[in-house]
């Protein structure tokens, strides 16, 4: 199976094109890119950010989809609207699942994503993605509300919802308390909630980038949409549970650790 990535390049490898490349990789899937802007990153932070043109983002994708057989595509850093819009002219003729991460600032604090960007990706690119994986921030927003308690969760789903995807997962790790919980909206089906263990631990770079490339390798392999969100949360969970303790700032998760402890992960499905 084969899946594409959408996203800037992290010259720490920890996100980015970088980590969606190596989750393609421990779940089976072969991968291809398409690189939206290179950075001069590491774990301490984002140190210059080089887009790429739409034009060649463009001929990029065009160059995978013509010879590929694209089980599923994601993305993660686009940086401007121009090449929003270019992915957005690309995609919505195509019948290719397309999952988004909506990137907008690393965990560094540098912004990944331009104001004209937001707009564009909830304008244009969300109404015609399958999936889209905000955490709290930016699900606050996409949709102008203020997310703090349950209920508040679930309006912001269901706007979500409405502007056209078939499914969304906003991710409870910015909230308070003893658990993780992530929420998940599918179109047609009553939400349900996955519950993890919150892990104490500053080793979280790029958790978003590999959660939404773990869904979108597990729907490049056929599995159901429910299915295929459960065995990426394992994924990630396990992938901040087993550190690999380098650099020093906010280290990047352990792509091996899946296929370690072979994917044996208490995830709570409520």
């Amino acid at each position: 199976m084969i899946a594409c990535t959408i996203a800037g390049s992290d010259s720490g490898g920890g996100a980015g094109i970088q980590a969606d490349l190596k989750t393609f990789q421990e779940l089976r899937v072969f991968g291809t890119s398409v690189i939206t802007a290179l950075t001069a990153q590491n774990t301490k932070g984002v140190h210059g950010i080089y887009p790429a043109t739409a034009d060649f983002v463009k001929d990029q994708l065009n160059a995978v989809i013509d010879d590929f057989d694209l089980k599923a595509v994601k993305t993660g850093m686009l940086f401007n609207a121009e090449i929003v819009e270019t992915i957005v002219s690309v995609m919505e003729s195509k019948e290719i699942p397309l999952i988004v991460d909506p990137v907008m600032i690393a965990k560094g604090g540098a912004s990944l994503l331009k104001e004209q960007a937001t707009i564009a990706l909830k304008e244009k690119l969300l109404p015609v993605a399958t999936v889209c994986t905000p955490n709290i921030p930016e699900a606050e927003v996409l949709t102008g509300l203020t997310i703090k308690t349950e209920e508040e969760i679930e309006l912001a789903g269901e706007y979500l919802l409405n502007l056209g995807m078939q499914c969304v997962v906003i991710k409870g790790g910015h909230l308070a308390g003893k658990h993780a919980i992530d929420t998940v909206f599918i179109r047609g089906e009553k939400p349900f909630k996955m519950k993890t263990d919150r892990l104490k631990t500053i080793h979280t770079h790029g958790t978003g980038c590999t959660f939404s490339a773990a869904i979108t390798a597990e729907i490049a392999k056929g599995k159901p949409l429910k299915t295929a969100i459960i065995e990426a949360k394992k994924f990630v969970q396990l992938a901040i549970r087993y550190p690999l303790n380098i650099g020093h700032g906010f280290g990047p998760t352990n792509h091996f650790a899946y296929q370690e402890h072979r994917g044996i992960c208490d995830v709570q499905v409520i």
